[in-house]
């Protein structure tokens, strides 16, 4: 079985905890409020700022046997920079206050879970980052477009609105294929072992982060 194939089985206990959060099967039927979607953009902007210096310090950490991963990095670098500013424009589109959001600060889980992956490359093992890359975009490839589509409907916000999520959809298509020749290159079994447990715990972290946006202190974001 190939390393990409074995990750996913690995974690799989994992991603059905982050996949059984009430609010994600909310948003797929159409329920979930405007009030908890511009909280879930609040925290994606939390998190998502922090790709960019992540992957700097992922690639900054990297071994020289892992010159062709370092590479890699270099293109992920240049698809993320920005995706953050997305993220606060469809917080506006919502008619939320995406300057709030900007100088305000994460939600436990979020905070968590960035620093998480910061101490992981500083501190074990570069390769962690990449765990953390299997979360987010198999998240987006299985939930995105599709949760984007009904919200729009059934919130009847303008489709500027859903700008992060829908690009994400799409363009995840794309990484995920490139993260699986990557993931299926490592040789090394302690970066393999890395990666797992990074994932691991990422799912369970971004899954508070979900399990968390129903919480009241959310709902001044909205206008």
């Amino acid at each position: 079985m190939d390393f990409f194939d074995q990750l996913q089985h690995q974690t799989n206990a994992e991603r059905e905890y982050l996949l059984g959060e009430p609010i994600i099967h909310a948003a797929l039927a159409g329920t979930a409020t405007r009030a908890q979607y511009i909280a879930f953009l609040t925290q994606a902007y939390h998190h998502v700022k922090h790709t960019v210096p992540l992957l700097m310090a992922c690639g900054a950490r990297l071994p020289e046997r892992l010159e062709w991963l370092r590479e890699a990095i270099a293109e992920y670098i240049e698809e993320e920079i920005g995706h953050q500013e997305w993220i606060l424009n469809d917080i506006r589109a919502c008619g939320g206050d995406a300057k709030a959001v900007r100088h305000g600060q994460p939600a436990l889980p979020t905070e968590l879970m960035v620093a998480y992956v910061y101490d992981r490359i500083a501190r074990h093992n570069p390769a962690s980052f990449f765990g953390m890359v299997n979360v987010l975009e198999g998240t987006s490839i299985a939930l995105a477009t599709q949760a984007a589509g009904v919200l729009q409907d059934k919130l009847e916000l303008p489709a500027k609105a859903f700008s992060y999520l829908t690009s994400h959809g799409s363009l995840d298509l794309e990484h995920i294929e490139f993260f699986k020749r990557l993931m299926n290159r490592l040789d090394n079994e302690d970066d393999k072992a890395a990666v797992v447990h990074t994932a691991r715990v990422v799912y369970r972290l971004y899954g508070d982060i979900f399990r968390g946006l129903t919480a009241a202190e959310h709902d001044h974001a909205a206008a």
